[in-house]
C-alpha cells in the first residue's frame, strides 16, 4: 500500500475541514456585525413590544439612509436620562428639524397632529417636561414610548444623539403566538402629513419600506449558511477528484 496517496487523503480532509471552520466563523461574524438579539425589559412600548420578548435589531440600515419617523430603535440611554450602559428600546417621533408639540396626549410635529395607530387610546398619557414648539437638533432624534403614561423618554430626559442608535427593530421572533411576533409593522402612513420647514436645510429621511434592508439578507445568509459551507465543500471534492482522474 503506497503511503503518499494515504497522506494526500489525510491532508485534504484536514484542510477541509479548516477551511469549514474558517468559512463558518466567517459567516457568523457577519451576521453578528448585522443584527442582534435584544429582550425587552419593561412596558414602555406595550401595545407594541411586551415585557420579556426577544427582539431582532438591523444594525446596518442606518449606514445607508438615516432613521425615519416611526422606527422603532434600541439605544444607548443618554447620559441625561441617569442609565449609564443601559439600552433603551423607543419609537423615533421627531427627526433633525421637526418642530415637536406634546398638547395633552396629541403629539403634533411640524404643525401636523398624529394619529398614532400604534398608542393604545387607554394608555395614553402626556407627562415629563413641557413640550410645546421644541425644534430637534441637528444629530438628534426626539423618542418616545407607545405606552406615553409609562415611558421615561425624551420628554423626561431631552433629544437622542443619533451616535447612541444601535439599530432599528425589525421583528419579534420571541416567544411564538404573540399578537405582535414577526415583523413590525411600517407606521410610515402616521406621519405622511409631515414636512420639513423649508428653513431646515436636511433633506427628510425616506420611509423605511423603501430602502432594502441588510436584516434580510443576513437573515437568509444565518439560513443558508450551512448549505453554502456543505456546497462549497461538495464542489471542492468534486474538482479535487477530476484533478486525480
Amino acid at each position: 500500500m503506497s503511503v503518499e496517496p494515504n497522506f494526500e487523503k489525510r491532508y485534504r480532509l484536514v484542510r477541509e475541514v479548516i477551511e469549514t471552520i474558517v468559512l463558518t466563523l466567517l459567516m457568523f461574524l457577519v451576521i453578528n456585525l448585522a443584527v442582534q438579539n435584544f429582550d425587552v425589559d419593561g412596558q414602555s412600548m406595550e401595545t407594541s413590544l411586551h415585557n420579556q420578548e426577544r427582539l431582532m435589531v438591523d444594525k446596518w440600515t442606518y449606514l445607508f439612509h438615516p432613521p425615519s419617523r416611526g422606527d422603532v430603535i434600541v439605544f444607548l440611554s443618554p447620559p441625561k436620562a441617569g442609565e449609564p450602559n443601559t439600552d433603551f428600546v423607543k419609537r423615533i417621533i421627531g427627526i433633525p428639524g421637526d418642530v415637536v408639540t406634546i398638547r395633552g396626549t396629541t403629539v403634533i410635529v411640524d404643525g401636523a397632529a398624529l394619529n398614532e395607530t400604534y398608542v393604545n387610546p387607554l394608555e395614553q398619557g402626556a407627562g415629563g417636561n413641557p413640550v410645546q414648539n421644541l425644534v430637534v437638533p441637528p444629530g438628534n432624534y426626539f423618542v418616545m414610548g407607545d405606552h406615553r403614561s409609562n415611558s421615561f423618554d425624551s420628554r423626561y430626559w431631552g433629544f437622542l444623539p443619533r451616535s447612541n442608535i444601535i439599530g432599528r427593530v425589525a421583528l419579534v421572533y420571541w416567544p411564538f403566538g404573540q399578537d405582535n411576533d414577526g415583523l413590525l409593522p411600517n407606521v410610515s402612513s402616521v406621519f405622511a402629513n409631515v414636512h420639513q420647514q423649508a428653513s431646515v436645510p436636511a433633506k427628510p429621511a425616506k420611509p423605511a419600506e423603501n430602502t432594502p434592508s441588510i436584516l434580510y439578507a443576513s437573515t437568509v445568509l444565518f439560513c443558508l449558511s450551512p448549505a453554502l459551507i456543505i456546497g462549497i465543500r461538495v464542489k471542492r471534492r468534486r474538482k479535487t477528484a477530476s484533478n486525480f482522474k
